[in-house]
């Protein structure tokens, strides 16, 4: 039986196909140094013998295996040992799978939760995961997920008891409202020494302290223990990004927020601190 033709020399486009890969991958090679540029023929065309397509093939099968193509130039150079590269892809793969993991994990919670709330922590939605469908608002998530940002997935699940008192207690929520509603009309046109905004104020920290009244009565804070318990379980399932500290992450996050505004809520903070002082304010608050 007669052998096909065999070749002494192939185009670039017979040899990416042979080796797996494209022209355009093979010039990038050539680039970089990684796979020296064989001679042309009489049509200026590159013409590749058997050592380029030996030392393409062994350029495949290390990029096939994950190590980058500057580890790959560099062991053909005996510049630095491949063990060291195949000890810098393992480190990369352990990380890439951990995070492969918390994502299928992601992934059960949404399905097993629904979404947004199965977007947050395990910590914060498993609190508020058996409320009264629709009792939770978009607003209330959106709160929750900026608090999850800024104090990490403990802080919002301490945030989530306001939420479940919200949620279950009609007259609070309706109190809640009324104040979120007086809060957006400290707008522009209102003056920060307006006698308004110290009312106001007085109003949002009994608000406060009411609510924080009822989490303690409702034995919520008891569960703070286990939360805190479980703090570490879960360290590694924070949300994406660098962590930054809460000062940081505060001054980060756009409220647009009116002069008149931001003196109503440092006034806020001053009664409920002064309250707090006084001994009658829960820790909610």
């Amino acid at each position: 039986m007669p052998l096909p033709a065999i070749p002494r020399r192939v185009k670039i486009g017979d040899a990416a196909a042979f080796a797996g890969t494209t022209p355009r991958a093979i010039r990038h090679y050539h680039a970089i140094g990684l796979l020296a540029e064989p001679e042309r023929g009489s049509d200026d065309r590159r013409r590749y013998v058997y050592d380029d397509m030996i030392r393409l093939l062994w350029i495949r099968r290390m990029a096939d295996a994950g190590i980058s193509l500057d580890d790959i130039r560099a062991g053909f150079e005996g510049t630095t040992g491949i063990e060291q590269s195949l000890a810098r892809l393992e480190e990369s793969l352990v990380s890439k799978a951990a995070a492969i993991e918390a994502q299928r994990a992601a992934v059960h919670r949404l399905r097993e939760v629904g979404s947004p709330l199965g977007l947050l922590s395990p910590l914060v939605s498993g609190r508020l995961r058996d409320l009264p469908p629709g009792s939770l608002r978009p607003a209330d998530l959106d709160t929750l997920l900026v608090t999850e940002r800024i104090f990490g997935s403990l802080g919002a699940a301490v945030q989530a008891n306001r939420f479940i008192v919200l949620a279950t207690h009609p007259e609070l929520r309706a109190e809640e409202d009324r104040l979120a509603e007086a809060e957006a009309a400290l707008d522009d046109t209102m003056s920060p020494d307006d006698p308004r905004i110290e009312e106001l104020a007085a109003q949002r920290c009994a608000h406060e302290t009411a609510l924080g009244a009822t989490i303690d009565r409702s034995g919520l804070d008891e569960a703070l223990d286990g939360l805190l318990d479980q703090e570490d379980e879960h360290a590694g399932e924070e949300e994406g990004g660098a962590r930054m500290s809460p000062m940081e992450a505060i001054g980060k996050m756009p409220y647009d927020f009116s002069p008149a505004r931001v003196r109503y809520e440092e006034r806020v903070i001053e009664l409920l601190q002064s309250a707090d002082q006084d001994g009658d304010t829960p820790r909610t608050c």
